[in-house]
């Protein structure tokens, strides 16, 4: 079921839910780019679970209105504002991939409202003191992020012709990327329902612009407005060890600095391995 709110300065978000409306409440958080249709487990499932998911396009992406400058911290209030009108005062959070950084601030900043926290195959701070930031990094992403150095303008001219090139044809982009792919993540995008999912996925994000892509990308590369030393909520990092999207040292680096934090990396995974273990994430979250 799909819903629009509207935030306190007068934008749009597009909300989905999945899953036992009277179950415990779940925001999972996508990725870059990314839309509320991106993969999450059946409704049966969900239902069967007892658990309420909650999905919503970033601003920029899908049927969500842009937010020009917004930062990683910005999402907290974006979920706040969703959890108010739908009534929740408590609720877990679980972010993949571009959404682990957003789901990190809702842990830093809703401390009394987002009980569980889980950032999955996620990136550490731009700013990181004694990370190597690039290191082991697909070449596509770090020309990505060294776009976003040489400003906006320049970031936004390259995504927006990527952005054209894939809403032209998401299922021939999803089968070059299959190709760049670690062996352990085409073996899971290989599969026909992933593919479909991709698809899907892809073209609601960029289905108007390529803003919301812009946007993340732009707030990775500048502070996002909280620190991960100041989290105090339970929170779970998981990552593959073989993730050249993200790759595993940034989770490493977080949870050497967010206090109790949960380490798990899977030797032989990469990035799309968080796919399969979402289930049981969502398990933990809700626990």
């Amino acid at each position: 079921m799909g819903q629009l709110i509207r935030t306190r300065d007068g934008r749009t978000l597009a909300v989905e839910h999945q899953g036992n409306p009277q179950g415990r409440p779940v925001f999972l958080l996508h990725g870059t780019p990314g839309s509320r249709l991106g993969q999450a487990p059946r409704s049966g499932l969900l239902y069967r679970m007892g658990v309420r998911l909650i999905t919503f396009d970033r601003p920029g992406y899908g049927g969500s209105d842009r937010l020009p400058g917004r930062r990683v911290a910005n999402a907290a209030d974006d979920v706040e504002t969703i959890a108010d009108e739908l009534g929740l005062d408590e609720f877990a959070v679980v972010g993949r991939s571009g959404g682990a950084p957003h789901a990190l601030a809702c842990a830093a900043l809703l401390p009394k409202r987002a009980t569980r926290t889980a950032a999955l195959v996620g990136l550490a701070p731009r700013d990181a003191q004694g990370l190597d930031w690039f290191e082991g990094m697909t070449e596509s992403n770090v020309r990505e992020y060294i776009n976003a150095a040489a400003g906006l303008g320049q970031l936004a001219a390259a995504l927006r012709f990527r952005a054209t090139a894939i809403r032209a044809d998401p299922a021939g982009w999803v089968a070059d990327m299959l190709r760049l792919l670690p062996e352990s993540d085409r073996g899971i995008v290989a599969d026909v329902g992933i593919q479909s999912m991709l698809v899907r996925n892809f073209k609601e994000a960029l289905r108007s612009s390529a803003d919301g892509w812009v946007d993340d990308i732009m707030a990775f590369s500048t502070d996002w407005e909280f620190r991960p030393e100041d989290i105090r909520a339970q929170v779970l990092l998981w990552h593959g060890e073989d993730d050249v999207f993200a790759p595993v040292q940034h989770t490493r680096w977080l949870a050497e600095r967010i206090p109790g934090a949960q380490l798990a990396v899977k030797r032989g995974a990469a990035h799309f391995g968080a796919l399969q273990v979402l289930t049981r994430v969502l398990s933990w979250a809700t626990s």
